[in-house]
């Protein structure tokens, strides 16, 4: 895992989550505090998922939680306010109200089927990724399914960053496939 970390952090990538439903919390404290000393050294974000408790024993820039996680009121008492809290949103309902919660940033999606995830909410699209754009007033993370032909698609949307797993975990030189994929992420946000 660090060693794919380290990979993509040299391609460009500037934001880390750690996602890992299996691995023990003495474990996943090891690692994070590893992927945390490598977020340093790139000057990267570093975000653990659904564990407002990692992210402090991890010292993470942020948390990132799904509906059926912890209250996100609850998770801003434990990290206290300067931690990054990111909410994933399913719905127009969802996006709204979390305008309504102390949260930085929301995800949207899934944009696209993914098989990385198992989730009960369909496919939304592109054109809530519009809406949430033209509607709410926090920044916006485009998640699942994203891939390099599709990530023009999304930034033009509205996304003001993508999220992304597969493409570039399967690639057999990450560190090329970061670099692509910043480069059109980038060219994307430019046209």
């Amino acid at each position: 895992m660090l060693e794919t970390v380290a990979a993509a952090l040299k391609g460009g990538i500037r934001v880390i989550q750690l996602r890992d439903k299996n691995m023990a919390f003495e474990d996943l404290v090891a690692v994070g505090r590893e992927i945390r000393r490598l977020t340093r050294q790139f000057g990267a974000t570093f975000i653990v998922n659904d564990n407002p408790y990692l992210a402090i024993e991890t010292d993470a820039d942020g948390v990132h939680l799904g509906q059926e996680d912890i209250p996100v009121e609850v998770a801003r008492d434990i990290v206290g306010p300067d931690m990054i809290i990111g909410l994933s949103t399913h719905t127009r309902e969802q996006a709204l109200m979390a305008q309504l919660l102390p949260v930085d940033y929301i995800g949207v999606g899934p944009v696209y089927a993914t098989n990385t995830k198992s989730s009960p909410w369909p496919v939304v699209g592109t054109e809530m990724v519009r809406w949430a754009r033209l509607t709410v007033s926090l920044p916006l993370v485009a998640i699942g399914g994203i891939t390099a032909d599709r990530v023009p698609e999304v930034v033009a949307a509205g996304a003001h960053n993508i999220a992304i797993i597969r493409d570039l975990m399967s690639a057999s030189d990450i560190t090329a496939r970061a670099a692509h994929l910043r480069q059109i992420f980038e060219q994307s946000r430019a046209a």
